[in-house]
């Protein structure tokens, strides 16, 4: 089921890029065109055999691991401005780029270096999450990289949750109204991965069905958003032609 899920989610992401390619070329929303990209790149990492096909080539030491965090950064920081902006959410927006969500962002990625870097991560292994323990020790800074990873989309999607919950019951059209339940979802799946730690041994397969639903309601919704406004746009379009 997880591997349906896994490249189901991818085949959505690349879908939804290759769609906004000519919007892309022309300049029209291009940071929705590199949230698709970005997003495709992240799931494929997160996959077994992409995953250790690319380790491998890196040297077998899971760094493909340290650049999906990255990517993942990368793709919830363009999500986090391009929604906070889109719904008018000027509050979430200095939360997320002002001094205090850049430096969240830095600190949380100098520890994600710097516990990846501290660790014995040698011999490919998809997400780090059945590496062999070489010391408790060891298996701590595991487990502390791991947290670290969750914390900045989960601050994100906590800065972000009130305006697309809000949009939710609000007048906006339709497809509008669904893409931001759908954003909102997403972001509860993101708040909910910092409890992960707490799961019984049996259950953490659960971290990979909620992370791949969350990552498939952000696309799913961004593109609901994107979808709903064209038809919008070519409306207004074809009113003014009739006058």
């Amino acid at each position: 089921m997880i591997e349906i899920l896994q490249w189901s989610t991818l085949a959505v992401c690349c879908a939804a890029a290759v769609a906004r390619i000519p919007s892309a070329i022309r300049g029209e929303n291009r940071s929705l065109f590199y949230i698709f990209v970005l997003a495709t790149l992240a799931i494929l990492l997160s996959i077994d055999g992409p995953y250790l096909a690319i380790d491998r080539v890196l040297g077998g030491s899971n760094i493909t691991n340290l650049i999906l965090r990255f990517v993942i950064y990368g793709v919830i920081l363009l999500i986090g401005y391009r929604i906070a902006k889109g719904f008018g959410a000027p509050t979430s927006v200095r939360l997320i780029l002002g001094p205090v969500g850049l430096g969240i962002l830095a600190v949380i990625a100098g520890a994600t270096v710097a516990l990846f870097v501290l660790a014995d991560t040698a011999g490919s292994v998809t997400g780090l999450t059945t590496l062999p323990s070489r010391s408790p020790e060891n298996a701590q800074l595991i487990r502390l990289y791991a947290g670290a990873g969750r914390l900045y989309p989960a601050y994100v999607a906590a800065c972000l949750f009130p305006a697309t919950y809000t949009a939710m019951s609000s007048r906006l059209p339709k497809g509008i109204r669904l893409g931001a339940g759908l954003l909102t979802l997403g972001f509860a799946a993101l708040v909910l991965g910092t409890f992960y730690p707490l799961l019984p041994t049996g259950l953490g397969h659960l971290e990979a069905v909620v992370n791949y639903i969350g990552a498939l309601a952000f696309i799913l919704g961004l593109t609901a958003i994107w979808i709903c406004r064209v038809r919008i746009q070519a409306a207004a379009q074809r009113s003014s032609t009739a006058k």
